[in-house]
């Protein structure tokens, strides 16, 4: 009648075939006998023992007041009483606040945290015992050294996760505005409706807790109002993506249109848009050595390649439609394609290749464009302002720039010379001509900020409004040394 616990099954495949078998053919007398097995998500976990299991998930919760709640039902009355001094419980309750903070930003995406940060119960603990033993070491006349406070949470306990800079930033912040006297006040709040309660017990700080809103607005986070858009939007594409993924793939046997004969078209219509390959002879002729031409060269290789694949994969899916070929099993890639393209999505063999995208159409369209602005750079010149986010790599576009600065003045080092960039107050239509030295380009959005062109600064994102595109920016390059 006891339980068998076997951990990261996934490290252990090949037994799960045996473990099936055993499960299933012994003779097992307790009803009350369970095997409890952990595992990480793996494609080829065998399914026929998944479909006769239990599924069971421990989520992070969701909200502020779901996230205290786990948080204090893991604190005992012990701790609660483990110090007289009256800063203890207020810090208590801040850093489990801080704690379900760190946590629910995290479903926000990058306008959350840049990188997504496993943060756990092992930093709420480390934080918590630092904060106690550093209240036993205190002298009662100084009080509490708040330097040291923020620097162990913001750059030690919960610091020690975050790698990137910003994110780093953002978290000092944190530490810095709700550590410190201010938040015995009893006007103190971490934003309007959340304050710091005054309770002796446990069961009292479950009664302020229930009391908090179900559902918290994004600025509790310290965010604006238009993250919890993205947040919902992002939701509802991930539902309506999985729902679109266990539909049938068959056709049905009604009289519409069948999957094949709709796939068809739209693979006639993308051969008759799909520019024609690149004349390489073009290239030699604008001077193979150019800094700018090297970067061309690049550009079009990639490209080329995803219209060869693009060509291929439609031709081939034309001939499995109409039967020339099979669309065997074996060819994943053709009944992908089929799948995909009639879901209106990318097929995964031509996202290998290429750039993400919302829908096939958008990516498509996308194509056309990339390949005009590289056609028309070969044959007609380079361009007075470059589509950045049309690039394959915008980084290299940026290094080749660098490099023509670099051999335009003989005194400057490479590695001395540095990228600056003005945003004008130009859109892209208004361009007539080149700049003297660099580059322009345009392409770029803001998400989580607006732009004010008459001051030419950032400032708060409008209600609603959840990108902002820039303004042409002058990129150019100017020695450091």
């Amino acid at each position: 009648g006891g339980w068998v616990l076997l951990q990261n099954c996934h490290l252990g495949l090949d037994f799960m075939d045996e473990l099936l078998e055993t499960i299933l053919t012994a003779e097992i007398q307790n009803d009350t006998f369970r095997v409890w097995l952990t595992t990480e998500q793996h494609p080829k976990f065998p399914i026929t023992l998944l479909q006769i299991a239990i599924k069971f998930t421990n989520e992070p919760p969701q909200g502020i007041r779901a996230g205290l709640k786990r948080t204090f039902s893991g604190i005992s009355q012990d701790l609660l009483n483990v110090s007289n001094l009256p800063v203890w419980k207020p810090l208590l309750y801040t850093v489990a606040f801080l704690h379900s903070t760190v946590q629910e930003r995290r479903k926000f995406g990058p306008l959350g945290w840049n990188i997504p940060y496993e943060f756990n119960s092992a930093d709420f603990t480390a934080s918590v015992q630092f904060i106690q033993n550093h209240l036993k070491r205190i002298d009662i006349k100084k009080g509490i050294s708040w330097n040291t406070v923020r620097y162990m949470i913001g750059e030690v306990q919960y610091g020690g996760r975050v790698t990137d800079d910003y994110d780093k930033r953002l978290l000092n912040c944190f530490a810095r505005v709700w550590f410190n006297e201010r938040m015995f006040d009893s006007a103190f709040c971490f934003y309007t409706g959340y304050k710091i309660p005054v309770c002796k017990t446990l069961e009292q700080y479950f009664d302020y807790i229930q009391l908090l809103p179900a559902m918290d607005s994004p600025e509790v986070f310290g965010l604006h109002p238009n993250a919890d858009i993205t947040y919902q939007r992002n939701t509802s594409a991930d539902i309506l993506d999985t729902i679109t993924n266990i539909q049938p793939k068959e056709s049905g046997g009604g009289s519409g249109e069948t999957r094949e004969s709709v796939v068809y078209r739209s693979a006639e219509d993308m051969l008759e848009k799909l520019p024609p390959d690149y004349v390489k002879a073009r290239l030699v002729k604008m001077g193979a050595l150019n800094s700018m031409n090297i970067f061309l060269r690049q550009e079009i290789d990639r490209m080329q390649k995803v219209i060869t694949v693009v060509r291929t994969s439609l031709n081939d899916l034309k001939l499995a439609i109409e039967g020339t070929i099979v669309m065997s099993e074996a060819s994943k890639n053709l009944r992908d394609a089929l799948d995909n393209m009639y879901d209106a999505r990318i097929p995964q063999v031509w996202r290998r290749v290429s750039w993400d995208s919302s829908t096939l159409g958008f990516w498509f369209t996308e194509l056309l464009d990339r390949n005009a602005q590289l056609s028309t750079w070969i044959f007609q010149g380079r361009p007075k302002v470059f589509w950045i986010t049309g690039f394959f790599n915008p980084q290299g576009f940026l290094t080749a720039m660098k490099q023509e600065a670099t051999r335009a003045h003989k005194d400057w080092a490479l590695d001395k010379v540095a990228i600056h960039n003005d945003v004008l107050k130009l859109t892209r239509e208004e361009i007539t001509t080149s700049p003297s030295e660099g580059v322009y380009i345009y392409g770029l959005y803001l998400e989580g900020a607006g732009w004010d062109k008459r001051r030419s600064i950032l400032v708060e994102s409008t209600p609603k409004i959840l990108f902002v595109q820039l303004p042409v920016l002058h990129m150019f390059a100017v020695d450091s040394s």
